[in-house]
C-alpha cells in the first residue's frame, strides 16, 4: 500500500473552552495500531474526532486527518463511513428496542467492498445467530459488543476504530474478542484500538501510543510496555507490586 492507511498531523480539538486533543499527531500503516492511557485523556475524542462526530457534540477540531491519501476532517460522520472506516463506540449505543437480527438488517451489508453481510457475522459471531430475535436491551454485555463490532463491519470498513472493546467484560470474553480481533487482523482488516486495559491493547498491537493528557507522549512496543514497571505506573497509572504493599 503506497498511502498510510491514516494519517493525522496537528490535530487540536475543543469542547467549548476546553482544549481536550493538542497537536495530535501520527501515522498508520497496515499494522494494529493501539492508543493507550487513563481515563480522561482524550482516548475517545480522539476517536470521535477522526469520525467526524466532534460538531454534533459541541466541539471544535482543526488540524489534518487523511484516510488513503484523502482529507476527511469537515466531512460529515455518514460520509467517513462510507469512505471506510468503521466505527465501534465506547458504550456500545445499540438501539435496546431492537432484535439483533433488526440491527443487522438495518445496517445490511452496505459498502461497495461487499465482504460482509449477515451470514458472515453471524459465521463470526454464532451467539448473535442464536439469539438473533432477542432485543439489544435483552444480551449480555458481551453480547452486546459482538453486535457492535458486527454492525461496523456490515460498513465494510477497511479500517475499523475501536474505543475500549473490553471496557465491562468478563475475562473469559474479553479473550474470546482478543482472538477475534486477531482474526480479523490476519483477514486484512486495520485495525485502530483505543484500550484502557494493558494486556488487551499489548495482545493486539505491537505498536502502541501512549496518551496523557491529550497529546500522545510517547511511542512504545507491547514489549517494552509490558516489561517496563516504571513506564506502566509514569504513563498509565499502574503501580508496581511493592508500590502497593508500601
Amino acid at each position: 500500500m503506497s498511502e498510510p492507511v491514516l494519517v493525522v498531523e496537528g490535530l487540536d480539538a475543543y469542547y467549548e473552552s476546553a482544549h481536550v486533543l493538542q497537536s495530535i499527531s501520527f501515522e498508520m500503516a497496515e499494522e494494529t495500531v493501539a492508543v493507550v492511557g487513563r481515563n480522561g485523556m482524550g482516548k475517545t475524542t480522539l476517536c470521535t474526532a477522526i469520525m467526524g462526530l466532534m460538531p454534533s457534540m459541541r466541539g471544535s477540531v482543526r488540524g489534518s486527518i487523511r484516510f488513503l491519501g484523502k482529507e476527511i476532517l469537515g466531512r460529515p460522520p455518514e460520509a467517513i463511513a462510507e469512505a471506510g472506516i468503521g466505527y465501534v463506540p465506547q458504550g456500545r449505543r445499540l438501539f435496546p428496542s431492537l432484535s439483533v437480527d433488526e440491527h443487522v438488517r438495518m445496517i445490511g451489508g452496505r459498502g461497495d467492498r461487499g465482504t460482509w453481510g449477515a451470514k458472515q457475522v453471524y459465521e463470526l459471531f454464532p451467539q448473535l445467530a442464536e439469539r438473533r430475535r432477542h432485543g439489544g436491551a435483552e444480551l449480555s454485555g458481551g453480547e452486546q459488543q459482538m453486535l457492535a463490532i458486527a454492525r461496523a463491519l456490515l460498513t465494510n470498513p477497511q479500517l475499523l476504530i475501536m474505543d475500549e472493546p473490553s471496557e465491562g467484560l468478563a475475562p473469559t470474553i474479553v479473550d474470546h474478542l482478543v482472538d477475534v480481533f486477531r482474526q480479523l487482523g490476519e483477514g486484512g482488516m486495520h485495525i485502530f484500538l483505543v484500550e484502557q486495559k494493558l494486556g488487551v491493547a499489548t495482545a493486539l498491537a505491537e505498536r502502541q501510543l501512549v496518551m496523557v493528557g491529550g497529546q500522545i507522549v510517547t511511542e512504545t512496543t507491547a514489549a517494552q510496555l509490558s516489561s517496563d514497571r516504571a513506564m506502566q505506573q509514569r504513563f498509565l497509572g499502574i503501580e508496581t507490586l511493592a508500590a502497593r504493599h508500601a
